[in-house]
């Protein structure tokens, strides 16, 4: 017991250090990658491995459902008020941009398949152009593995940013602007309220219904709905979110085994370069809309990054951009995501099967 204690403290320590590291180079994701990084270093130690009579080390179910819960609220509050009424007047652009970047993310995580890069729909799950967050805990909830999807995502997540960042700076000329001090213990709000309330229908909700990742998925689209309409105004201190997102980092962590690790670190490679390639694609795809519409190309660029949403909105917030444009077309491939992905990645694991049959 006392050898577990231990662990669990290195566990929490090395977390914490790993997410103040991060956050100091302003990567992104940092709260959710440096848990996820030290569970991984221990899982792949094999000091979290079960030795009778102790169980292995885990994140309970329920407490990860309550963990997503939060981060679906989280997420809820990022979507502007004013989004669909920038995508009724712009449409037409709107939908073009962001079925394009569906489609070649989707085609390129299909290839990835093909040539057994990743597994199946983990490819595709791996290669969805939406929150890294959402993906990782749509792909578990589907059946994929959470693990291979997490690195890729916070891979793409990671270079992208990188990416949206140098072109912000020499391309286009734009300063970097460092980001606002967190206040990490505000004063609770009647928002905080609103926030567990939400909570407590995901969970209550996915219990009676089953729905995939209904933990996440109900506080996130019940929430921007209702904040859309004024009805509620969720808010999520940022010492909530910490737990939230170390908690989610264990369980994606926890579960990483020394042969995941060498079959990610063998694929790290291709998957660079997949992430890369469609990168260039996307900017492609900025290039064709600014010639075309006439939007200015770090708009347009910045609108149609694969993902890192965050990131993005950080970038455009201190740029010369039309910010309604951006967050407008980044919100919309993110809610077409969450309805195609399970969609497509049946589709695709149901063509894979077949070709490894006729093969």
């Amino acid at each position: 017991m006392a050898k577990r204690l231990s662990i669990w403290l290195a566990l929490v320590l090395m977390s914490a250090l790993l997410a103040i590291a991060l956050e100091l180079v302003h990567l992104p994701a940092a709260l959710l990658l440096g848990p996820m990084i030290a569970a991984i270093i221990l899982a792949s130690s094999g000091l979290t491995s079960p030795v009778p009579p102790m169980p292995a080390m885990v994140i309970p179910r329920p407490v990860f459902g309550v963990a997503q819960a939060a981060i679906g609220a989280m997420i809820a509050t990022t979507i502007p008020p004013e989004t669909l009424r920038d995508i009724g007047e712009n449409w037409p652009v709107f939908l073009f941009g962001v079925i394009s970047v569906i489609v070649v993310s989707t085609t390129l995580g299909y290839l990835l398949a093909i040539r057994q890069v990743l597994p199946g729909a983990t490819a595709i799950w791996g290669s969805t152009p939406g929150a890294a967050q959402a993906m990782v805990f749509m792909a578990e909830a589907h059946g994929s593995d959470m693990r291979l999807v997490a690195v890729m995502q916070y891979l793409r997540v990671g270079l992208v940013a990188a990416g949206a960042s140098l072109v912000a700076r020499f391309w286009v000329g734009v300063p970097d602007v460092a980001p606002e001090p967190i206040l990490w213990f505000p004063p609770l709000e009647i928002g905080f309220l609103h926030t567990l309330g939400l909570m407590a229908l995901g969970v209550a909700v996915s219990r009676i219904i089953r729905i995939p990742a209904g933990e996440f998925l109900v506080p996130l689209l019940v929430g921007a709905v209702a904040q859309g309409m004024g009805l509620i105004h969720p808010m999520v201190p940022p010492w909530f979110l910490v737990i939230a997102f170390a908690l989610c980092g264990w369980m994606i962590g926890l579960r990483f085994t020394r042969e995941i690790l060498v079959h990610a670190w063998k694929a790290l490679p291709r998957l660079v370069m997949s992430i890369l390639l469609l990168m260039a694609l996307c900017g492609a795809l900025a290039a064709l809309i600014s010639w075309t519409l006439g939007v200015d190309p770090l708009t347009a660029y910045l609108a149609t990054s694969p993902g890192g949403a965050d990131s993005v909105a950080v970038i455009a917030a201190s740029s010369d951009v039309d910010m309604a444009f951006v967050m407008s077309m980044q919100t919309l491939r993110f809610v077409l995501v969450l309805i195609s992905g399970p969609i497509v990645s049946r589709w695709f694991a149901r063509r894979l099967a077949a070709r490894t049959a006729a093969a």
